[in-house]
């Protein structure tokens, strides 16, 4: 389990607290005979710098490395980072045993051993050296396994989010009220074409077929979804006739790239539900498919008004953003939004 942002402040700060407290006791043990003053004065004060040094290490570590993209850059900056904090413990060390030992409480001679080296800055800033050294090194791989351990929660979840969002896209497909119209459709076009209507009932069990057979792919050719879009579109032109044309413009070099299962189609059924559908005069569809640089642009355009009724799931429009989230990250962007009297809904997929 992951811990939350709150939690994971209270144990730094606890571990913070203890683990300079208890570095600084032990190192005052060592020394015999050591009266009660000094026992406090050098485990608060100790602990105090210690904390002090490394939170602002760890502050500097937090808002200027990348652990997710680490590189040269961000092993030179540690370094740097630990050196400096290093130098400031030493520094501080340095001042604050220099004040006691000058003007402080006399001290014994088992006391002054402890102090031997505090009007030495070279030696206090080697020691901190090793402290700021250590707890660098105990930090980065505390950090390290709670990454992984936030990597492999986000792969669970990640997992369990594309077997939802590959139901949802069954779910989507396999819609009762298409299905039902498209047999009543079918059924009313027999008493005028019988073999347009075998031709149609072919299309609608090819578009079946390929929502059980290829919803748990995670990527087919655009060649393959095309073909179940000019299904789709060939279906619901027998409800719609003349009141919906339907335009492609695919560039041929895009038709072997590989896309997301019924991502266009979402697109294009959206477009005609949500669309053309509801405009009595009927309206155009655009497809438009091409690459630019290192990007693939799907992009659907439909004659009509950004207007979601209240009774809408969205389940389509939000199945795309679930799957080109879960299957590239950041890198796929997705935007719905009206342009003089067309709605326009643009994918960018990357294709390295």
């Amino acid at each position: 389990m992951e811990l939350s942002t709150k939690k994971r402040e209270q144990a730094f700060w606890t571990l913070q607290i203890l683990g300079w407290g208890f570095i600084n006791l032990v190192s005052v043990f060592v020394v015999k005979q050591i009266s009660m003053s000094l026992l406090v004065y050098s485990v608060v004060m100790g602990t105090i710098l210690g904390i002090f040094a490394t939170s602002l290490l760890r502050l500097y570590l937090k808002r200027t490395i990348q652990f997710d993209a680490f590189g040269i850059n961000e092993f030179v900056k540690i370094l740097v980072s630990y050196l400096m904090a290093a130098t400031l413990f030493g520094v501080l060390n340095f001042v604050f045993g220099y004040v006691y030992v000058e003007f402080g409480p006399a001290l014994t001679p088992s006391e002054l051993q402890m102090f031997k080296y505090h009007d030495n800055v070279g030696i206090q800033v080697l020691n901190s050296l090793f402290l700021i050294g250590a707890w660098t090194v105990t930090y980065l791989v505390i950090k390290l396994l709670l990454k992984l351990n936030k990597d492999r929660i986000e792969r669970l979840e990640l997992n369990t989010h594309l077997k939802q969002a590959q139901l949802n896209t069954l779910k989507g497909q396999i819609n009762p009220h298409f299905m039902f119209n498209s047999l009543n459709n079918i059924r009313g076009l027999m008493l005028e074409d019988v073999e347009k209507s075998r031709e149609m009932l072919t299309k609608l069990s090819e578009i079946l077929r390929f929502s059980l057979t290829k919803n748990s792919n995670n990527a087919i050719s655009v060649r393959e979804e095309l073909e179940m879009v000019d299904n789709y579109i060939a279906l619901s032109k027998i409800q719609l006739e003349d009141r919906l044309e339907f335009v492609q413009n695919v560039d041929s070099e895009t038709l072997d790239l590989q896309i997301p299962p019924m991502i266009i189609q979402l697109l294009v059924e959206n477009a005609t539900k949500h669309g053309i559908s509801n405009l009595k005069q009927g309206g155009t569809i655009v497809l438009n498919i091409k690459k630019e640089k290192e990007q693939l642009i799907l992009e659907v355009l439909n004659t009509g008004k950004l207007k979601i009724a209240k009774d809408s799931t969205q389940l389509g429009l939000q199945n795309i953003q679930q799957r080109l989230k879960l299957l590239y990250g950041n890198r796929a962007s997705f935007n719905l939004e009206e342009v003089s009297d067309e709605v326009v809904a643009n994918i960018k997929i990357p294709l390295t």
